[in-house]
């Protein structure tokens, strides 16, 4: 009996020394996450309790997930608290599952950015859709289909590269990854050589943007060229596998048919359909996002666009939207709308995932000067805040596309048709290479004082409108985009390394096709860009 006794008391403590290693905690400048996926049974309900001295519990949630985020600094900062799990039994009792510990304590603003990046990039790693490897357009997804993304993907290949530097994920799994990823590329449909905005995973088909939008989508195509040719050179080993995603990467880029979504006009047409030919006929003219696709279409070894596409479609002096050089709030913008003073912030982010806007400049702008520009006009029309909406201010602006409080979705911008009092936190975090104080001040603010409900699992929520209620709960929008969450991991990179920068610069086609259109790069510059460039190529020799 004894016998029996103490195996069954050896099984049981061996048990419970498993289950106190699946009860995962780590603690932050302000939360704690607690996760305990291993532990998980169906249909189960969970109770957390907290603690600062080990007597007096406190019940901090009840909840069917298995990974939480408890904000403690209405408890205290710098403090560590004592946590159970418990299961809730379908009787009415509690059983305990485990306990552990953990501790908050002030983080520097570099651990800040990490904790946001690495966080945030769980969209494109834990999220991504399991088939494809692709980014999901949304989450939550809408129902009855599985919607992947063309451009966000392009986002996600940077937040996979930046993974992969920092060790957040080993570089043999982002190199599995990526190489689903173009698999998946090589399999979809294409249009002469560009792909659709958005394709149905279940299926592999095409998923229309809207009515006519079913065939080859130029900009978001761009997106995902970028993100293929900065992770071309990033993975420049001399191993089989990135071997083959180089030689993968190389032959699809050199697929795309840039000239022929020209129709032999001096402009490129963002749209085309094999049912419904050029029916959009939607012109790429600036100043928007789609810069980088005209530096992808004459950059091209194979299909390059002569460089009148580019002066006469694009940057043509006579389209409003281009030329501006109006002054804002002391500030001279040489590019973007003018009704809405530049436009969205994500103008400045996603052509420059990968293109270094650093020394870059052309006949028409400095165009560091014009998102630094861009980004501080932005700014100090919230802080200006006309429309008198709740919060804006030195530590909350920023005007982006993105989802709207309570519902819906627009590009946000300054002006009465564009601002509706929704703060974006993807606007100001991956404007951090421009204003690194400014937008600094930003995430202290909407982590420490609005992360318990504004801080999810994968980073920042996509809204914010502290006008529309007084409970801080219903002033969050609860949903994840693409096309948000990879410039805050990517942009915030190239403000603490140039990591994305560097190795996008260390393609000779992008550099060959900026001398076509008539860029330059300051001189100092151009010799930092030589000698990165030097070094990758001997890497990948």
């Amino acid at each position: 009996m004894k016998k029996i006794i103490t195996i069954a008391l050896t099984w049981a403590l061996a048990c419970w020394v498993q289950a106190q290693s699946q009860f995962l905690l780590t603690g932050y400048d302000s939360h704690i996450e607690l996760e305990w996926e291993r532990l998980h049974a169906a249909n189960s309900t969970y109770l957390v309790e907290a603690s600062v001295d080990g007597k007096n519990w406190e019940t901090r949630f009840v909840t069917e997930d298995t990974r939480v985020l408890d904000f403690v600094r209405d408890i205290a900062d710098n403090v560590s608290l004592q946590y159970r799990l418990k299961r809730q039994q379908e009787e009415g009792g509690r059983i305990l599952l485990a306990e552990g510990s953990a501790r908050i304590r002030d983080f520097s603003d570099d651990e800040l950015m990490e904790m946001v990046q690495k966080y945030t990039f769980r969209y494109f790693w834990e999220y991504a859709e399991p088939n494809t490897g692709w980014a999901r357009e949304r989450k939550p997804r809408l129902p009855n289909v599985d919607i992947v993304t063309t451009g966000g993907t392009g986002f996600g290949i940077a937040s996979i590269i930046t993974a992969a530097q920092r060790g957040w994920v080993s570089r043999e799994q982002a190199v599995a990854r990526m190489a689903k990823i173009v698999d998946t590329l090589d399999g979809f449909e294409r249009f002469h050589g560009m792909w659709a905005h958005w394709y149905d995973a279940k299926t592999g088909e095409v998923f229309n943007f809207s009515a006519f939008d079913d065939g080859g989508d130029v900009v978001e195509s761009a997106f995902m060229a970028q993100g293929m040719l900065t992770a071309r050179q990033y993975f420049n080993a001399d191993t089989a596998a990135e071997t083959r995603l180089r030689a993968t990467i190389t032959r699809l880029w050199e697929e795309m048919e840039w000239d022929w979504y020209t129709q032999n006009e001096n402009v490129l047409y963002w749209h085309w359909s094999k049912n419904y030919d050029w029916i959009m006929d939607h012109k790429i003219t600036g100043y928007n996002e789609s810069l980088i696709a005209y530096i992808l279409a004459a950059s091209s070894p194979t299909h390059p666009i002569r460089p009148e596409v580019y002066h006469e479609g694009w940057a043509s002096w006579d389209a409003n939207t281009f030329r501006n050089y109006e002054d804002y709030y002391g500030m001279a913008l040489p590019l973007g709308q003018r009704a809405t003073k530049g436009g969205p912030l994500f103008f400045a982010h996603y052509s420059f995932m990968g293109l270094d806007p650093r020394g870059l400049r052309d006949q028409y702008a400095n165009y560091w000067e014009q998102n630094k520009r861009h980004t501080l006009i932005n700014r100090a029309y919230c802080i200006d805040n006309p429309y008198g909406w709740a919060g804006y201010s030195e530590e909350l602006w920023g005007l982006s596309a993105g989802d709207m409080v309570p519902a819906g979705y627009t590009a946000h911008a300054p002006g009465a048709q564009r601002d509706h009092g929704t703060i974006q936190p993807t606007a100001a975090l991956s404007s951090m290479p421009y204003t690194p104080d400014e937008s600094m001040k930003v995430l202290r603010n909407l982590y420490r004082n609005h992360g318990k409900y504004l801080f999810g699992e994968m980073g920042f929520y996509d809204g914010l409108n502290l006008s529309f209620s007084s409970a801080a709960e219903e002033q969050v929008r609860y949903t994840y985009l693409a096309i948000d969450q990879g410039p805050i991991v990517g942009m915030i990179e190239n403000h603490r390394s140039g990591l994305l920068w560097q190795a996008f610069m260390a393609n000779t086609e992008i550099l060959d096709g900026l001398t076509r259109l008539g860029f330059s790069i300051d001189q100092r510059h151009q010799a930092e860009l030589l000698s990165q460039n030097q070094a990758q190529n001997a890497a990948t020799e």
